[in-house]
């Protein structure tokens, strides 16, 4: 049975995808370059949809299940949509002893979620992460690129509130 390449609707966005597969195919070892190319389809797409993986499969020539096993051994790829505000709260010892845990259950009570989940609205996806290197500011979480500390679940629930408002805006 021939495999057929799903259709993805984003014309755009697939021929940017099907350039950078274009680019490396042509390399010696093409098929080493297949977490640049899953790097490169989570950059354009926010996440690695399975049509998505099919068209890496079917242009690149590696099957499926092999692109599957990367993508899940990997912590990086994101196999569901991602919220526009990924909150990472930290649990390492220093976080953990100053409260975080507390953060924690307060993220997940204002937001309705459970850890690796995105709210309906795509603004917010929670994680959990060992350490974000700013113990001296202790509990701490990241939100996208930017380390928050000294939290405390009110303060917790102002950034939350205050990104929710920008987030709305935009």
């Amino acid at each position: 049975m021939a495999q057929t390449t799903p259709v993805i609707e984003d014309k755009a966005k697939l021929d940017d995808l099907n350039r950078f597969i274009d680019s490396v195919t042509g390399l010696e070892f093409p098929d080493s370059y297949l977490i640049a190319v899953l790097h490169k389809a989570q950059g354009i797409y926010g996440y690695l949809d399975k049509d998505v993986l099919k068209v890496i499969s079917a242009r690149m020539g590696i099957p499926i299940s092999r692109i599957w096993g990367v993508c899940t051994f990997y912590h990086y790829f994101n196999l569901k949509p991602r919220g526009k505000y990924m909150i990472s709260v930290c649990l390492g010892t220093a976080c953990y002893v100053k409260g975080a845990q507390k953060v924690l259950q307060t993220i997940k009570e204002e937001l309705r979620l459970e850890i690796g989940e995105t709210t309906e609205d795509m603004l917010f996806t929670l994680q959990e992460t060992r350490c974000l290197g700013a113990c001296g500011l202790a509990p701490t979480m990241m939100i996208n690129d930017r380390i928050y500390g000294e939290l405390t679940s009110a303060k917790a629930i102002e950034i939350l509130a205050r990104l929710r408002a920008e987030g709305e805006r935009k």
